[in-house]
């Protein structure tokens, strides 16, 4: 099998961690439904950012485009200064696999699999050796608090702790950002807060976070917010605190 090609031009120190050009996406219909229109946004390094709609709003579609799981029908999307319109499928996995970080809402953890390979598995696709992998895994579980549950299977887990063990395979291999997509969706208020805190946390340190939520009391609470409806940019926090 081969493995995916990262064959396209190094990051550019000074780019933002990604942005999106008049980036607009269109699904087949008749008329065509337009999820994305002419959107355009810059996330510098660092930001923590919160992108908020209702159900249909176009903030899952924004997601999968920001993360090169989706291509737009118009419009770029750059990670680090990297052109992604302009790389093949195999690049666009090594993208993937290296640079962006997912936390989804439903966690995808592999039953039966003792947690610290759930998070290593992250490393799978990188050429990273088996004991290399589990180092990160175990350095990574660490940081989110769960590195004495290492050795436990997703299902002895509770709900928060599930989730966390998803935010540690987003980190493992030091993306440029990190994507979470409803991660409070499926825990209690308290599992939900704590989930945050560690977000604020990994903020704190440098890292770059985008969560998608439609819990208008969660993206407030972050330091910027992008309000999307019917597919455009309604709102973007930073612009108006200029």
């Amino acid at each position: 099998m081969n493995r995916p090609r990262e064959n396209l031009a190094a990051p550019e120190p000074e780019a933002p961690a990604i942005e999106l050009r008049e980036v607009t996406k269109q699904y087949p219909g008749s008329p065509p439904v337009t999820a994305l229109d002419r959107v355009s946004v810059r996330i510098t390094r660092g930001e923590m950012v919160a992108v908020v709609g209702p159900s249909g709003s176009g903030k899952s579609t924004m997601l999968h485009v920001m993360g090169t799981l989706d291509n737009p029908t118009g419009g770029s999307v750059l990670i680090e200064g990297i052109d992604t319109s302009v790389l093949d499928d195999n690049s666009l996995a090594a993208i993937r696999g290296r640079r962006v970080g997912f936390v989804f809402q439903r966690f995808f953890l592999l039953a039966g699999v003792p947690v610290i390979d759930n998070v290593a598995n992250g490393l799978l696709y990188a050429g990273v050796a088996r004991t290399e992998r589990r180092e990160a895994a175990e350095a990574v579980l660490d940081r989110v608090g769960l590195g004495p549950r290492m050795w436990h299977r997703p299902e002895q887990l509770s709900g928060g702790e599930t989730q966390r063990v998803a935010v540690a395979r987003a980190l493992v291999h030091d993306p440029a950002f990190v994507l979470a997509d409803e991660p409070t969706g499926n825990l209690d208020s308290e599992a939900s807060q704590s989930l945050m805190d560690l977000f604020a946390s990994l903020h704190g340190e440098g890292r770059t976070i985008v969560v998608i939520t439609h819990n208008e009391s969660i993206a407030s609470a972050l330091p910027r917010c992008l309000k999307i409806l019917d597919g455009r940019l309604e709102q973007d926090t930073e612009a108006l605190a200029r």
